[in-house]
């Protein structure tokens, strides 16, 4: 099922949670909404799923418009961040419950409620946890009985806030990629809300920025992620260096430092940012052109990545670099040793542009 939303406003009281909202989700798509708290990610699932009114706007699944229907006559499956199970239920019994309750007329039989609960713990792999209460289960055993259940009601949608923002990091990995590939075998348009970058990149057929109530940018992890449309999704996405200074002719000036911005030369500002992620500084310690000299003040080896903490010699300003363990260790650079740093690729936006 797809999902169209146009124009969506909200308020809460004087707080206007969601500024023109307009989105579209094709059938099947597991989309991320990602932003700070207060960015207005969990008031629009909400909204989606009729557990809060709009003040305008149009929410249409397929060509339905659906503002008219309550949150049960959507038929969407809501995951919540803390599983909110029966304790006193079963494993089985808690997937069970969406079914038992419906009326008479629509409430399967007894038998196909069983084959149903059935088919979906084996689906999240928790065939031998049917009879465990929800207090015997780990919380990533648990959130995966609360998505069993949303799917046992075959909504045409299924929503899920902060999924995985109650469990530990190593759980919350190990969830991400069991939900990558269950929707790859079980494709329900999914909305998913998180603040956790890395969870939207490594998950989500695509992003939705969100800031303030507004949407930011949409599009692939890799689109957002090389190509940020602002400085607010530069910076909320990963690691940033930021070199504030004077564009002239085509040349950034900061500090003792300048940087040739080719396609730029009749722009000038007088003040400005670039913006370079830790992975595309250049690393040397011999001095070479257009570089900046700076201080190592930390080491932190990470796997196969060494992240290098800097102070600039000119600024004082901090800088963040990340290299190769090999590369790190043929530099045989150590804390307190001077270096030079230059900048492989970098961003700067001016009103339109995007160098």
């Amino acid at each position: 099922m797809s999902i169209q939303l146009s124009k969506v406003e909200k308020h809460f009281g004087n707080y206007h949670a969601l500024r023109d909202i307009s989105l579209a989700v094709e059938a099947g798509e597991l989309i991320a909404l990602l932003g700070p708290s207060g960015s207005g990610k969990t008031s629009l699932l909400r909204i989606i799923a009729g557990l809060e009114s709009l003040d305008s706007g149009e929410i249409l699944f397929d060509d339905t418009n659906v503002l008219t229907l309550s949150a049960k006559q959507r038929n969407i499956g809501f995951v919540f961040q803390h599983y909110a199970l029966f304790n006193h239920m079963t494993v089985a019994e808690n997937i069970a419950y969406g079914l038992k309750v419906r009326t008479r007329k629509n409430r399967p039989s007894k038998q196909q409620i069983e084959e149903k609960v059935a088919e979906l713990l084996q689906l999240v792999k928790l065939d031998h946890l049917a009879t465990r209460y929800p207090t015997q289960l780990s919380g990533g055993q648990r959130q995966r009985v609360a998505l069993a259940r949303a799917l046992a009601v075959e909504p045409k949608v299924l929503l899920l806030d902060e999924p995985f923002g109650a469990l530990d990091a190593k759980v919350r990995k190990d969830l991400r990629r069991w939900l990558r590939n269950l929707h790859n075998d079980f494709p329900i348009t999914s909305i998913f809300v998180t603040h956790d970058q890395e969870e939207a990149l490594d998950v989500a057929d695509r992003i939705v920025i969100m800031n303030e109530g507004k949407i930011e940018q949409i599009g692939t992890p890799t689109e957002v992620y090389e190509h940020p449309a602002s400085p607010f999704v530069y910076n909320f996405l990963g690691n940033v260096n930021l070199f504030k200074g004077r564009l002239h002719q085509g040349t950034l000036q900061n500090g003792d430092f300048s940087l040739q911005l080719p396609g730029y030369e009749e722009v000038q500002i007088e003040e400005t940012v670039g913006y370079t992620r830790p992975h595309d500084l250049l690393i040397s310690k011999q001095k070479i052109p257009d570089t900046v000299t700076a201080l190592v003040t930390h080491i932190h080896p990470i796997g196969a990545v060494v992240h290098l903490e800097l102070n600039r010699i000119d600024t004082n300003e901090f800088l963040e670099v990340e290299i190769p363990q090999e590369y790190f260790r043929n530099l045989e650079i150590t804390k307190g040793e001077t270096v030079y740093i230059k900048p492989k690729q970098m961003k700067v936006f001016v009103e339109d542009y995007v160098i």
